[in-house]
């Protein structure tokens, strides 16, 4: 028997860090995502396979239930290694896909290219919990860690603002489509960031005043939020920017980058790397091509409408 299962990508535009700590955050499920399809193996064992979105096999290997079960740790992490710790969290909350099976021929496909950062680990995991049947947010904590807004994007198909009450999450299904998404453009700036050591970079550099802090990043998503005009958002946007510059102790992406650009820019996510959001009057791609960056995507191709 075949089944197949999909999670959406995202992109996280507001609330970045603060998030982790209780903050509104402001996210977007992408019109990219990764595909999960199961079919029945044998020997008890899973042969795995993923692929990218250019159809190219980038991870290919076999792992034994026994593997699954005792989770040995490794000093050196691979993507092996990883990806029998998630398979061991998800077998410690549903033991009987281990031990009522014979086998798993397990593929996955990506829609986007993996090192764009829309969310590879995201996507596997809320779809092994479908699978499964397990809740991905546990799944995420007992694996990866993280705030989990990644997960409600996968789950979800609308903008959303995800936030932590009491340690659990909530997830508000919000409108957001102004005229001026025609002005908004996601680049990618070829660099991968590594969100663990984003979020200790932030753990070690946040100072006092939290409360205050995720305070205004909330006042600043309902900015985003309720932005009527181009100028209102921009504004939304070098608020935020400059809020978080404050926070992390570093420059914003377009002071470091590229501070000759007419139009506003925002980090996403992990600050430094993977996409950055853009608004601009015009149509920015000969400005970012000239810089060497060739990933120019506008809201419409990027951002999932239903």
């Amino acid at each position: 028997m075949k089944r197949t299962f999909y999670s959406n990508g995202k992109l996280l535009i507001t609330g970045e860090y603060l998030v982790l700590d209780g903050a509104r955050a402001f996210a977007l499920p992408t019109k990219f995502g990764q595909n999960l399809v199961v079919e029945n193996g044998s020997e008890k064992q899973i042969q795995w396979k993923s692929h990218d979105s250019d159809g190219k096999i980038w991870f290919e290997d076999t792992i034994s239930f026994s593997e699954i079960i005792d989770n040995s740790k490794s000093e050196v992490e691979t993507v092996k290694t990883t990806l029998i710790n998630i398979l061991h969290e998800a077998y410690l909350l549903h033991p009987d896909f281990i031990k009522n099976a014979e086998g798993y021929n397990i593929t996955t496909a990506l829609t986007f290219p993996k090192n764009w950062g829309l969310g590879t680990s995201s996507t596997l995991l809320n779809n092994i919990a479908q699978w499964l049947a397990i809740d991905a947010y546990t799944l995420l904590k007992n694996s990866f860690g993280g705030s989990g807004y990644d997960i409600a994007c996968a789950q979800n198909n609308t903008p959303i603002v995800y936030y932590l009450e009491n340690n659990l999450p909530v997830v508000e299904k919000v409108n957001f489509d102004p005229e001026f998404t025609k002005n908004i453009y996601f680049v990618y700036l070829n660099k991968k960031q590594s969100s663990k050591a984003a979020i200790h970079s932030y753990y070690t550099q946040k100072n006092n005043n939290l409360k205050e802090k995720i305070i205004a990043n909330n006042q600043i998503t309902t900015a985003f939020l309720s932005a009527e005009s181009l100028t209102e958002f921009r504004i939304a946007i070098e608020n935020h920017e400059i809020h978080l510059s404050t926070i992390l102790q570093t420059k914003t992406i377009k002071e470091s980058e590229f501070p000759d650009f007419p139009g506003a820019i925002k980090s996403l996510g992990a600050w430094g790397g993977d996409f950055v959001m853009v608004l601009s009057d015009e149509n920015p791609t000969t400005y970012f091509i000239s810089k060497g960056y060739e990933t120019i995507i506008s809201y419409n191709e990027m951002i999932l409408k239903k």
